[in-house]
This record gives C-alpha cells, sequence and structure tokens, in this order.
C-alpha cells in the first residue's frame, strides 16, 4: 500500500491469531499496534496535532511540547517533525537509550529532568514543561491524559477490529492514559452492547483504588494521577500484575508467539491468555499490543524475578490492596449503588460523584433542581430530580434508581443534608451518623450546647429567638460580637458586630430570611457568641472505627472584618509541633461531645493565647476545595476517602508524601457584572501553579465578597515550602484580573 507520508502509515496494524491452550472453537487474536511506525501512540499524536493545526490551537511551525518517557513522545516526534514543528519533549533520567537514541535522530529537543520532586518524576517534568511553556511563545501541548482526542483516535481501530473478524466478545488492554481501551471500548460497545472489557493495570498504580507505589517499575501503564480520558464505567473487570508477573510474561509473549513486545503487551498477554482458557466456546477475545520490545531488551527481558511467578490469579472485592496478580469485577450492569444526597456547589461534590465511578460504584445523585451543579453533566452519573426535603419521596426515588442493585450507601457533601442523609442511611440499612449527631453538627446552637457540656472550650454565646432577645445576649457576651443564623453556611450572613445597635440591625436581617439558599425552612434563630481573636485555623478530622484521625491542620485567611469569607488555604499549617498537637486533641474532643463516630469533619478553631477555642463543627469535608490541597501536599485523596467509608471499603489516611500547597481565591473588588477574568493562561505558567480555576460566569452579578458563593475561582499551587506556595500564588494573582462593569442602580 503507498503511503505519501510516514504520518500516513499510521493505523491499519494486523489482527493475528495467537495459539493458546483454551477450549474448542475460542479464538484468542492479538492486535498488534506495535506494527505502527513506532508504536500505539502513533495514533493520537496524529489525531491530537491534526486536530490542534484544523483548530488553530497549533499554528504552522509552531513548537510542540510533551512529557513522556515513552511511546507518546515517539509519536509527537514523528506526527510532529513531519509535519515541520520542533518538537520538546520533557523527560527523566528513566528513559531508555533506544528511545532517547530515536527521539535526537529525528530532531527532537529532549529536556531530562535531574531530579523527582516529593510527587515523583511526573510531578518534575511537568514542572518543567511549564518553564518551557513560558520560554516557547505559541508552544502546543497536547496534554495526553486529558485530551479527548486520545480516546477519540482509537475509534479507526475498532473500525479496523470490526472490518477484521466482524465481531469481538472480551476486549483486554493495559490502562495508562485510559485512550486506547476505553477509546476502543467507547467505539466497539456502541455495535456489540454484550462485549466484556478487561483492564490491565499494575501492582502500585493508583488507576482503580490502589495505594501508589514509585517503586514499580513497569512502565507504558499504570498511574499516579487520574487521566480524564478513563472512562470507568465501560469497564467489566480490571487485573493487577506486579513487576515480576509483567515481565515474565513478556518474555512468554516472545518465546511461545514470537511476538517481540513491550511490558505493556506482556501484561495484556497473560491476562488475555487466563481468559481465553477459562471461556465459553465460541467466544472471541482480543488484546491490544502497545509497542515492540527493542528498548526493553536490558531491562524487562534481563530481569530477574525476586520470588514464584504466579500463574493464577486472585480474584478479590473492588477496593482490596494488592501485591500480585489479581483481579476485581465491576461488572457495568449490576455496580452497586452509592447515592449522594444534593452536593456542595465549590466543586469538590463533583469530584466525589467521579471518584465514586473510579471506585466501582454507580453514583446517583438525587437533586431538587440538579441544574445548580455545575460539571454535572461531565461526572456521567445517574441524576435523580425530586423533593429532597421530603424523606420519603427520596426513598422512593433511590430504590427506583437502584432498580434493583444493591444500595452500598449513601453520602453528601453540603452542611445543609447532612441530617437528610443521617435519616436516608437510617431507612436504608447503610453506614451512616446517628441522626442526632447529624443534628448537632448542622445547628450550631446545638453545637454549642453538647461543647458546653463536654467543657470543650469554646466562645460565650446565647441563642436569640427574636430581635428583642438580641440585646441580652450581647451584655452576655460582650461587644464586639458575632451573630449568625443556627443553621447557615459558608459564611453566609456571618457578621462581626461593633456594638449592640448593629446586632439588632443584622439578626433582624437573618430573622426576616425564612428560606435559604437550598429552599429550606430556616430556623428562625440566630447565634450571638463572643469575637474570640486569633489566626484562624480548619483541623481535618477523619473518624475510622469510632477512632478521630487528624490528616492535618489548614491555616485560612478571610476578608476584614466584619465578614469572614475565606479568600485562601495553606495546607499543612506552619505550626509548632505543640500547637498543632492541641488543635487536633481540640478536635478531637469536639466531635466526641457530639457523638461523631463515622468519616469525615472538618472542625474550625481560633488559636489564643490560652490555646485552641472551637469555631464550628463541620460533619463533612472540608469545602472550599480544601481536600485538593491536602491530596496535593500529601497524595491523600479525602474525597476517595469518603466515598470509602460511605461504602464500608477500607480507608487510606497515611500521607504518602510531605509537600506544602495552597490556594487563593479570586474575587470581585467591586459590585457590578462580571465582564471577564484574564491572565489565566499567563498564571497557569507560573511556577509551582498546578490549577487555575474559573467559576464565573461572564454576565453575573458580583460584589466583594460577603459569603462564599461570592467568590469567582481559585488558584492552587504547591511547593516544598509554605514560602514557595505563597510565593507562587502572590505572582499568580498579579498576573489575574477580575473585570468588572458597574450597572445602574
Amino acid at each position: 500500500m503507498r503511503h505519501d507520508t510516514l504520518i500516513d502509515a499510521i493505523g491499519n496494524t494486523p489482527v493475528v491469531r495467537l495459539r493458546v491452550d483454551a477450549p474448542e472453537r475460542v479464538e484468542v487474536y492479538a492486535k498488534l499496534e506495535l506494527q505502527n511506525p513506532y508504536a500505539m501512540k502513533d495514533r493520537v499524536a496524529r489525531r491530537m496535532i491534526l486536530e490542534a493545526r484544523r483548530t488553530g490551537a497549533l499554528a504552522e511551525g509552531a513548537p510542540v511540547v510533551e512529557s513522556s518517557s515513552g511511546t507518546m513522545a515517539l509519536g509527537i516526534a514523528l506526527v510532529g517533525t513531519c509535519l515541520g514543528h520542533p518538537v520538546h519533549i520533557v523527560s527523566d533520567p528513566r528513559i531508555d537509550p533506544v528511545t532517547l537514541t530515536k527521539l535526537t535522530a529525528m530532531g527532537c529537543t529532549v529536556h531530562i529532568v535531574e531530579a523527582m520532586t516529593s510527587q515523583g518524576w511526573q510531578s518534575a517534568r511537568l514542572e518543567r514543561l511549564a518553564d518551557l511553556m513560558r520560554e516557547l511563545p505559541g508552544a502546543y501541548w497536547p496534554r495526553q491524559y486529558s485530551n479527548p482526542d486520545n480516546p477519540a483516535a482509537y475509534r479507526s481501530l475498532a473500525d479496523e477490529l470490526v472490518a477484521d473478524l466482524g465481531t469481538v466478545d472480551v476486549l483486554v488492554g493495559s490502562v495508562g492514559s485510559g485512550g486506547s481501551l476505553c477509546g476502543t471500548a467507547a467505539a466497539l460497545l456502541d455495535r456489540f452492547p454484550a462485549l466484556k472489557v478487561v483492564g490491565v493495570d499494575c501492582v502500585g498504580s493508583v488507576l482503580f483504588g490502589q495505594p501508589d507505589l514509585a517503586t514499580r517499575k513497569q512502565s507504558g501503564l499504570g498511574n499516579s494521577l487520574f487521566p480524564d480520558n478513563i472512562d470507568y464505567r465501560l469497564l467489566d473487570e480490571v487485573h493487577w500484575c506486579s513487576d515480576d508477573e509483567a515481565f515474565h510474561a513478556t518474555r512468554s509473549l516472545a518465546r511461545e508467539q514470537q511476538i517481540f513486545a513491550g511490558n505493556t503487551s506482556g501484561s495484556v498477554y497473560r491476562v488475555l491468555t487466563h481468559l481465553a482458557a477459562h471461556a465459553a466456546p465460541g467466544t472471541r477475545l482480543v488484546g491490544i499490543m502497545p509497542d515492540r520490545g527493542d528498548r526493553y531488551a536490558d531491562t524487562v527481558y534481563r530481569h530477574e524475578p525476586t520470588g514464584p511467578i504466579v500463574t493464577e490469579p486472585v480474584r478479590v472485592p473492588f477496593g482490596t490492596t494488592v501485591t500480585r496478580w489479581s483481579y476485581a469485577s465491576i461488572p457495568r450492569a449490576d455496580r452497586r449503588v452509592l447515592v449522594f444526597l444534593e452536593s456542595n456547589t465549590t466543586g469538590t461534590g463533583m469530584l466525589a460523584l467521579r471518584t465514586a465511578t473510579r471506585l466501582g460504584f454507580a453514583p446517583v445523585l438525587v437533586a431538587r433542581d440538579p441544574g445548580r451543579y455545575a460539571g454535572l453533566d461531565a461526572t456521567g452519573c445517574t441524576t435523580v430530580t425530586c423533593d429532597t426535603e421530603d424523606d420519603a419521596a427520596v426513598l422512593a426515588a433511590v430504590r427506583t434508581a437502584a432498580a434493583g442493585r444493591t444500595v452500598a450507601g449513601t453520602t453528601t457533601t453540603s452542611d445543609f443534608y447532612l441530617e437528610h442523609t443521617a435519616r436516608l442511611a437510617d431507612a436504608l440499612g447503610v453506614p451512616g451518623h446517628a441522626r442526632g449527631t447529624a443534628a448537632a453538627c448542622r445547628n450550631k446552637a446545638l453545637t454549642r450546647a453538647a461543647l458546653g457540656n463536654a467543657g470543650v472550650p469554646q466562645p460565650a454565646y446565647s441563642v436569640a429567638e427574636d430581635t428583642a432577645s438580641v440585646p441580652g445576649a450581647v451584655a452576655l457576651v460582650g461587644a464586639p460580637c458575632v451573630v449568625k443564623p443556627v443553621d447557615g453556611s459558608g459564611s453566609q450572613d456571618v457578621r462581626w458586630c461593633p456594638d449592640e445597635a448593629t446586632a439588632v440591625a443584622h439578626a433582624a436581617r437573618v430573622l426576616a430570611v425564612t428560606e435559604n439558599v437550598r429552599g429550606q425552612r430556616s430556623a428562625g434563630r440566630v447565634l450571638v457568641e463572643e469575637f474570640v481573636d486569633g489566626p484562624e485555623y480548619s483541623v481535618e478530622m477523619f473518624c475510622v472505627g469510632g477512632e478521630a484521625v487528624c490528616v492535618g491542620v489548614t491555616r485560612r485567611t478571610t476578608t476584614p472584618l466584619p465578614h469572614f469569607v475565606e479568600t485562601g488555604h495553606l495546607f499543612p499549617a506552619d505550626l509548632p509541633a505543640a500547637r498543632r498537637a492541641e488543635l487536633a486533641e481540640a478536635a478531637r474532643q469536639a466531635l466526641k461531645a457530639v457523638g461523631f463516630e463515622h468519616g469525615p469533619a472538618h472542625i474550625e478553631a481560633r488559636l489564643t493565647a490560652g490555646g485552641p477555642v472551637v469555631i464550628e463543627i463541620n460533619g463533612r469535608l472540608a469545602g472550599g476545595m480544601i481536600p485538593e490541597i491536602v491530596r496535593a501536599a500529601t497524595g491523600t485523596d479525602l474525597l476517595e476517602q469518603q466515598v470509602r467509608a460511605a461504602t464500608g471499603l477500607p480507608v487510606y489516611l497515611e500521607a504518602q508524601r510531605a509537600r506544602h500547597a495552597g490556594l487563593r481565591f479570586l474575587t470581585a473588588q467591586e459590585a457590578g457584572r462580571l465582564v471577564a477574568v484574564t491572565g489565566t493562561a499567563a498564571a497557569e505558567r507560573v511556577p509551582g501553579v498546578v490549577a487555575v480555576v474559573v467559576t464565573g460566569a461572564p454576565g453575573r452579578a458580583v460584589r466583594p465578597p460577603m459569603d462564599a458563593y461570592d467568590r469567582l475561582g481559585h488558584v492552587i499551587a504547591v511547593g516544598d515550602t509554605e514560602q514557595e506556595v505563597e510565593t507562587a500564588l502572590a505572582a499568580a494573582a498579579a498576573l489575574l484580573r477580575v473585570e468588572t462593569e458597574t450597572t445602574d442602580g
């Protein structure tokens, strides 16, 4: 077949039948993606770069920059240089000499980072890539892990399989970025709904609920991050192979089938042959073989195993930590349901839905108004609309959505629905808070009473049911004081009052509100409490088996008085060990006072000369994206642990690294309407910045922040010290502009 360029030679790879020990009429095939000019990722590189040129994201002759130590680098080099683009590949010392030679021979510039960060080599490479994006005007970064053109590139692979084989019953593929298996499976499932999709991962990869092991030696599959291109809903089963097992299987593939391939193909071969041996007559299985073995000649093919090679996998419940060849079933049609009763609106709620899917559950969001949740459609979860104030309606809706499947648990990421969730968990007989505990966390008057009974340090307080009671309350606690609704959230209507008159006026405004932002009936009472001066912290807690574990302490910054809106966070707080221990113990005592024994909690406190003073108990994870900076700093994914706790899976709270992370919110400086937030691209390129997110849509009404709902986005930065993080956040903030226009009236 004639091709005008080498790019035209990508794809149309052969399918070969393997000689395997299997029942009669079981057919086993290998799709030899290793027969592309370099490897399977050639398809992805071609698709991403051609689409970027078509849309204008990549200008003629502009540089292409990517982070890779393997076949994606070769694919980018092939397509980029062939089309006249300078190609810069960021890699690390683990890159094999053969790949490095190929890249430099094609004229690429290869940048080798010198040392890993505490987040590993991938993080170090991304930091260097960010530098290159600043240094190379007009550079294009394909972003293989999140680019939708990655999985889209494999529709052609699916078409080729159908043309060659007609039908496919079982598809087996390795999972790294998620593009090849999920892209191929999605296209095949359109034609063959009964297709069984089996993913192959490695021990020590986080992709399917395993703890991260930086010592794993396999390349081409597995990950320390969660790529957007993995659609967990498509998979029926996942296998994990250890390094020894994968490398042994790779050599077996060469010896038994004369296919000299890499360890990704070897792992696929091991799982493929196992499935074939147990398949029903008439089953047709296909394994995707991604790359050739030349770059592994001195590693995989010379590897000496450290112990006996497992010849049969162990079946485990999904979420079980494994150390050798094991597998778990996660059938698409019968996944256990995890019910989310409403959500917060700050971003972590949508992340929680995706986390549930990743852990093998079928998330169902029950909501009164699903339209309030930005990004909900992208989660792919089932959404049920019903009156969430009606317990009977919620229970009926859950049972209908479950459609006979097991309900593994129920949870929420919103303060407003703690009590609702506790009642639903009780009705379903799944793990959850006692109703009284949820009420004591939700209602600040009940919180104060419980803390007072337990002797936990807290502000002096008084509860007022009408404005006539407020002067007496102020006299009791003293002025200045803080006045807030007993059932508020997100700093809404929390106000510092310098004197009695201000307190009475603000209490009147609060008491006049009959419904909160969720349409729930307000409690009709205000809390008047002593203003405690001192730096503000939050203690991130997690209760497992009745034991309260301190994950860490966050330093918080807020707006100037009279409001208390959070403007930024730093984790972990830079505090002497003794002070951290005091805050942690105060949080434990506070949780004990309200009978809190299950799942995450977020305790707000101020640190005074006399020690910690507990301000609030929040019976859920911190909002404001704090779980994301905890994950960035420690590697502990608190959203994942919340899902695990809600469904009875093991919970892992041990930190995997010791870095610092911080967040700064974007807010308007004046009232009006939002025109735009500019400077985001420049802010993203600041060293240490890992995310710049804008949540405010142009045209919305804005004002200087009076509650959490006035925030318009955020910046997250990571560093080895708190000072590094603060410097990065300040630099990014200096580049960002919240542009507004005044409105009449």
